[in-house]
């Protein structure tokens, strides 16, 4: 899982950044890895990542296997006839390798940059899928909505996957844990089990389905090392670095998470620390607890040399996957 951020003070480029994250998948695809997803935030000193697209080519160019999505892009903020395209196309450069984790966003100066208002983002996301939907089938889009009015427009090329790139559909909240069984998508759950997990779960359920046909996959850092007395103190400042960004925009949003709160029992979404046994035995739990199909752990922390990772993520695929397959 990448951000492509730099730590302020640190004299590594951009540059230096896209290459690492190029070459640190290139690494994950042979090793075995199922999935490498990028995030999104945007007008973030540090270089936040503000577009997958480039990245997901530059990835699917030097990848066979690794199949390529999001946790998570801003859908408000894009016109979803004009996205459809753009992953239709990386559909084909990848070889049906794409796959979408969409989110609604929360800061508002993102929303005033692109000319939207936070509070449309609800319909600006529901109208937005039904429209790719359309877009990746046969036939052209004709849809009236809120946000939206489209007729008779046809998306070209088509994706290779039928249906277009599968789904996954983040939630903070009961409503957006509600929205993901509605459109059947895979879940990136954040917050408190009993707000956002268990409510889907519930609602696939009562619409028919099997929850166990769907993936559920939770941001999480995984550190293996024999020494963590000399291997974490890096990463913690990273992630606590990184943390700061996210306290700053909790601050800016309109919004109240639950699990931002001292009182909350959410998800965890704390890193792993520890020798191949210990890391096993966590994630084995976590799956038991939670239903957890895929973990997204961080590849290229901010201020992290590209090697030492490089190292942790080959420790992980020859001590740790073998074992939880």
């Amino acid at each position: 899982m990448y951000d492509c951020r730099i730590r302020p003070g640190s004299n590594v480029s951009m540059r230096d950044v896209y290459a690492g994250v190029v070459n640190q998948t290139a690494l994950a695809d042979k090793l075995g890895f199922d999935f490498v997803w990028f995030t999104e935030h945007h007008f973030v000193e540090d270089g936040y990542l503000p577009a997958f697209q480039p990245m997901a080519g530059a990835v699917a160019a030097v990848t066979e296997r690794i199949r390529i999505s999001n946790d998570i892009a801003l859908l408000p903020l894009y016109h979803p006839i004009r996205l459809a395209e753009e992953l239709a196309v990386l559909d084909q450069l990848s070889n049906g390798r794409m796959e979408f984790g969409i989110g609604m966003g929360y800061v508002p100066k993102e929303f005033e940059a692109f000319g939207h208002s936070v509070k449309h983002r609800v319909s600006l996301t529901e109208e937005a899928i039904e429209i790719m939907k359309q877009a990746w089938g046969d036939g052209p889009v004709n849809f009236s909505g809120k946000r939206y009015q489209i007729s008779g427009v046809e998306v070209f090329p088509k994706p290779i996957q039928a249906g277009g790139p599968p789904l996954w559909i983040a939630a903070m909240k009961e409503a957006g844990a509600l929205r993901a069984a509605r459109y059947r998508t895979h879940l990136l759950p954040q917050g408190n089990r009993a707000e956002v997990l268990d409510p889907w779960r519930q609602a696939v359920i009562a619409g028919g389905g099997n929850p166990d046909d769907f993936r559920v996959g939770v941001a999480r850092g995984i550190l293996v090392t024999d020494d963590p007395e000399r291997d974490w103190p890096a990463i913690r400042d990273a992630e606590r670095y990184k943390m700061g960004v996210y306290e700053r925009f909790f601050t800016e949003t309109p919004d109240t998470y639950t699990f931002a709160k001292r009182d909350a029992q959410p998800i965890p979404q704390t890193w792993i620390v520890g020798d191949a046994d210990h890391v096993v035995n966590e994630i084995n739990a976590f799956r038991a607890e939670y239903g957890v199909t895929d973990i997204g752990m961080a590849g290229l922390p901010p201020g992290i040399d590209p090697e030492f990772m490089a190292a942790n993520l080959e420790r992980i695929a020859t001590d740790v996957l073998p074992r939880l397959r």
